[in-house]
């Protein structure tokens, strides 16, 4: 996970949110990533409904997925998709 998102996970204050969030990321380690959309440039999100619409934000290239690259709100959406995109970018 990119040390950002775990900054942001761990101060989210919505505990029932937080909850959410990582059994979420269990599932996805399983392979059930769930309700999920591509954003672009090889980068989706999860879409978490819980709260103002969480989303976690991830890179995947062919079958390999990489690091959580980040999270946020729908509230947010435009800018969070804008940085885990640069994130991403940088990884590759």
């Amino acid at each position: 996970m990119h040390p950002a998102f775990e900054d942001w996970l761990r101060t989210l204050k919505d505990k029932q949110a937080r909850q959410r969030i990582s059994i979420r990321l269990i599932r996805a380690r399983l392979g059930n990533f769930g309700d999920c959309e591509p954003v672009g440039d090889g980068v989706s999100e999860m879409r978490i409904m819980s709260g103002p619409g969480y989303r976690v934000y991830y890179g995947r290239q062919g079958k390999r997925t990489y690091i959580i690259l980040g999270g946020g709100e729908k509230s947010t959406q435009s800018r969070d998709i804008t940085v885990a995109r640069a994130r991403f970018n940088d990884m590759r």
